[in-house]
C-alpha cells in the first residue's frame, strides 16, 4: 500500500514539476530576441501576427507641440511610445509626468541629443548612464527602450547600449514629419504604408509644424484600417519581432 501511495504521489510530483517547466518555456517564448549569433540588433518591427501598430515620438527640445500631440492622442485614445533625451526630461518633469498620466510609454534617446557616431565609446556609456539617472530621479526606473540620438548607431554603439540590459529602437516607417512636407504628404505616408507590426517615427519636438494636424486624419484612419495602438513593450511581446543588423 505504501508503494502504491508513494508512487501516485510521484505521478504526481513529476506532472506538477512538468507542468511549471511547460510555463517556464512558454514564458519566455514570448520575450523578444534580439540577437543573432551574438550579433547585437536594432528593432525594426513587431509581429505581423497581430494587428497591433506603434506609434513612437521623439523629443528632445521645445514644450508647445507635445501638448498638441497629447491631445490628439487622447481624443482617440491612442497609446504611444515617447523617446525623451534625458536633458529635455529634466527640464520639463511636468510634461513627462503628463504623458505617463496618459498611459504612455516612455523610451530615452540619451541624455544629449548628439550622435553616438561622433562620440568617443566612453563618452556614449557615460551619456546612457547619465541618461539613466536622470529618468530614475523623476521615478522611472529600468527604461529598457532606448534610440540613439539622430537614429545613428553601428555593432559597436549597440553592444554597449546590450551590456546597459537596454534595447536600441528603429523604425519601420519614417513620414520625415521633421523636415514639414505638408499636412498631406505626412499623412500619405503613414496610411499607404503602415500596417501590422510597423512602428512609426514621428516627432513632437517644437520643430515639426503639421504633424498633430496630420495625426487627425491618420489616427482614425489607422484604426479603419484594423490596427490597434499599442506601446513598444507590448509590440514585440508574444510575437516575433524582426530586427536590424547594423554595420
Amino acid at each position: 500500500m505504501k508503494a502504491e501511495r508513494f508512487k501516485r504521489y510521484g505521478v504526481v510530483v513529476a506532472l506538477a514539476f512538468f507542468c511549471a517547466l511547460l510555463l517556464w518555456i512558454g514564458q519566455w517564448s514570448q520575450l523578444p530576441v534580439f540577437s543573432n549569433e551574438g550579433e547585437p540588433r536594432a528593432l525594426t518591427q513587431g509581429s505581423e501576427d497581430r494587428s497591433h501598430v506603434a506609434l513612437t515620438f521623439n523629443i528632445s527640445w521645445g514644450t508647445e507641440k507635445v501638448h498638441e500631440v497629447l491631445k490628439q492622442l487622447e481624443a482617440h485614445k491612442a497609446q504611444a511610445t515617447f523617446f525623451i533625451s534625458g536633458e529635455w526630461a529634466e527640464r520639463h518633469p511636468d510634461i513627462i509626468k503628463e504623458i505617463h498620466e496618459g498611459k504612455h510609454e516612455i523610451g530615452m534617446m540619451g541624455y544629449k541629443y548628439e550622435s553616438y557616431l561622433e562620440r568617443k565609446p566612453e563618452q556614449v556609456r557615460s551619456d546612457i548612464n547619465q541618461a539613466k539617472e536622470a529618468f530614475e530621479k523623476l521615478g522611472f526606473e529600468n527604461i529598457k527602450w532606448i534610440r540613439p540620438p539622430h537614429g545613428h548607431m553601428d555593432k559597436e554603439v549597440l553592444t554597449m547600449i546590450e551590456n546597459q540590459g537596454m534595447q536600441a529602437v528603429q523604425w519601420s516607417i519614417n513620414p520625415r514629419d521633421w523636415e514639414n512636407p505638408g499636412t498631406n504628404n505626412i499623412i500619405d505616408a503613414v496610411l499607404n504604408e503602415g500596417s501590422k507590426g510597423d512602428i512609426i517615427l514621428m516627432h513632437a519636438s517644437d520643430s515639426v509644424k503639421q504633424t498633430a494636424k496630420a495625426l487627425e486624419v491618420i489616427l482614425p484612419g489607422l484604426k479603419q484600417k484594423g490596427l490597434k495602438f499599442v506601446s513598444i513593450t507590448e509590440l514585440v511581446s508574444g510575437g516575433e519581432s524582426e530586427t536590424t543588423q547594423i554595420e
